[in-house]
């Protein structure tokens, strides 16, 4: 394999070249290094398939909720006991995206980081727990605590353009959790 000399080093990263289509750790033989496939939409905006994912991922949170609202009440239990496990999956998903972020630093991993991406899937666990619409209730709460986080954390690592579609996401997923809580504890008529 071939090493390019004149690749410009992406800020905060190691020097990157070219190699058939691979990036590849500059200075490392070919065998041990860091490979990245190459693509020609920009790392820092959502691709098609990642928005498609992503809104797709809020079809359950929504559906759960609407069947809340529609299904017989002995059946109400199991669509919210649904929707609080699904909400504590996604919750382990957002601290999980901190895992990643993370361990692409030249420096190491970040502990803050680490111990970020731990936090939602233990507070989560904390949510099961708990009856159902606290559950709830706090699964929509820690939603918002990851954007405020990602808020923060996404601009630092070339992932701004990601945060409308985290908006878009976190609210909906949020009020559908704030609805399914509402529903169960029969605030509504």
């Amino acid at each position: 394999m071939g090493w390019r000399k004149n690749v410009p080093p992406i800020p905060g990263r190691h020097r990157y070249q070219r190699t058939r289509g691979i990036l590849c750790v500059a200075g490392k033989h070919p065998k041990w290094a860091t490979r990245h496939a190459v693509t020609s939409q920009p790392e820092n905006r959502p691709t098609a398939l990642t928005r498609s994912l992503g809104y797709g991922g809020l079809i359950p949170f929504v559906g759960l909720a609407m069947a809340m609202w529609w299904l017989p009440q002995g059946q109400q239990a199991t669509a919210a006991l649904a929707l609080l496990a699904y909400g504590a999956t996604i919750l382990s998903f957002m601290g999980a995206i901190h895992w990643g972020l993370t361990m692409r630093e030249a420096s190491g991993p970040s502990a803050g980081m680490l111990l970020w991406g731990v936090t939602p899937s233990l507070i989560a666990w904390v949510g099961l727990l708990l009856p159902v619409a606290p559950g709830l209730l706090l699964v929509a709460a820690v939603l918002w605590i990851c954007f405020a986080v990602d808020r923060r954390v996404y601009p630092a690592t070339g992932l701004r353009e990601w945060l409308p579609m985290r908006l878009h996401l976190t609210i909906v997923a949020s009020a559908c959790c704030i609805a399914g809580a509402v529903r169960i504890s029969g605030v509504s008529s």
